[in-house]
């Protein structure tokens, strides 16, 4: 696929005390609170990544796994990516920061005609290394967070998701807060079809130079 248009959705959760609850957790390390909920960020296209690998600035990055979205000329599939965030720049600017880092994503996607009947039954997860253990960090159901096509619905006049687009769809909540970590896996499970989407990949922190 040749992605021209990328769309990353924050705050798309379809419960409201979700969404505080999120929000919570990024103002806890000084994140301001969203002008509106849901809000979607345009970035760069070339972010997306299928290494097993990425260089970030700093040590104040962390994963954050969300289904993919992507428009083709077929119709609309998902996959599966992680929104990859400077946490130190988004005290400055969220915008800015969903634009520093890379977005890796899965190497699978599925038909969105094959998983919306049971959509809801869809989970999420992920895992960080934290003192050589592989920890949960997140897990939960795609039914907290909003369907992809009403996120669509909800796009702005000057966003067109046409063939070529994606976007990420929103993310579950951390266990124990958010935190950087060298390591992160994640996997997008389907119980019904009895199917997972996986993904992992280090992250190396360059150094800060002034």
């Amino acid at each position: 696929m040749d992605i021209e248009r990328l769309v990353v959705a924050g705050w798309a959760g379809r419960d409201a005390a979700a969404i505080e609850h999120h929000i919570q957790e990024l103002e806890a390390i000084g994140v301001p609170r969203p002008s509106s909920v849901p809000v979607y960020y345009r970035v760069a296209n070339a972010l997306l990544s299928q290494d097993d690998h990425v260089d970030v600035l700093g040590p104040d990055t962390s994963g954050e796994v969300e289904p993919l979205l992507v428009a083709m000329a077929d119709g609309l599939w998902i996959g599966l990516a992680s929104d990859h965030t400077d946490r130190k720049a988004e005290t400055v600017g969220i915008a800015l920061s969903k634009q520093l880092c890379a977005k890796p994503l899965a190497t699978c996607l599925w038909h969105w005609e094959d998983v919306r009947d049971h959509w809801d039954k869809l989970v999420l997860r992920a895992w960080i290394d934290e003192g050589g253990q592989r920890v949960l960090y997140q897990e939960g159901s795609v039914a907290l967070l909003k369907r992809p096509t009403d996120l669509l619905s909800g796009l702005p006049a000057t966003l067109d998701f046409a063939p070529g687009s994606a976007m990420l769809c929103g993310t579950v909540p951390v266990r124990g807060g958010i935190r950087p970590s060298g390591y992160f896996a994640m996997e997008l499970h389907d119980p019904v079809l009895g199917r997972t989407i996986s993904h992992s990949y280090t992250v190396r922190a360059l150094p800060v130079v002034a």
